[in-house]
């Protein structure tokens, strides 16, 4: 894994993840979640940046992270 020319990381993400199985992210028994990319890399991440696209369905579509070269998170987004 290499950094662009702009020194960032970027990783997909496919996520399937049912309302109910999401629940768990309020209960404070989770801190993070570990997520493998579509390149089969391992990212740990603050469960809180999945809070913010949970909805009625859950936490379904493919999803973008960036990091800087220090693996600190720029940015997770839902690309679809």
């Amino acid at each position: 894994m290499f950094p662009t020319m702009n020194s960032y990381y970027t990783y997909y993400f496919s996520l399937n993840i049912s309302y109910l199985e999401c629940q768990i992210f309020y209960t404070g028994q989770l801190q993070h979640v570990l997520l493998i990319d579509d390149r089969g890399y391992k990212v740990q991440i603050p469960v809180v940046n999945l809070k913010k696209h949970l909805d009625s369905r859950g936490l379904k579509g493919r999803f973008r992270l960036l990091t800087d070269t220090s693996h600190k998170i720029l940015s997770f987004e839902r690309i679809v």
